[in-house]
């Protein structure tokens, strides 16, 4: 019983620890920080890519075993490669042409974002790019 109650306080503590921080892990981050916060991370995803890019999550993430849901880990779909390249060339280009000093996806900071040549669009029409 007593290891049982040592064992219990050490999982409590360590769920307080990892609250306290309001940090996660997430897997499979090459891009982004993988320290990201959940609330970062999911303002990324609907102003940089929902909005800039007008697409839901199932646009770069596949489907989950079973059909439910998402598998946010998998890079089974191509889109979800691509969205990393575009997001270092962002990255490039704020940092080469615009001196943004440490630029991160999702800051005011950057004066090239997704929707500069996506526009709401999935695939950005060739003219706008002049």
């Amino acid at each position: 019983m007593k290891h049982l109650t040592i064992v219990f306080v050490l999982i409590v503590a360590v769920g307080l620890c990892a609250a306290k921080t309001g940090k996660r892990s997430f897997e499979n981050l090459k891009v982004l920080p993988k320290d990201i916060s959940s609330k970062d991370l999911q303002g990324i995803m609907a102003d940089d890519f929902e909005d800039g890019l007008g697409v839901s999550c199932g646009f770069c993430h596949a489907s989950a075993a079973g059909g439910h849901g998402l598998d946010f880990v998998s890079d089974a779909k191509p889109e979800k490669e691509i969205a990393r390249r575009m997001i270092r060339m962002t990255l490039d280009l704020n940092k080469e042409y615009f001196k943004v000093h440490k630029p991160r996806i999702g800051s005011n900071a950057l004066t090239i974002t997704c929707a500069t040549c996506h526009k709401g669009e999935p695939f950005p029409d060739g003219d706008t790019l002049h």
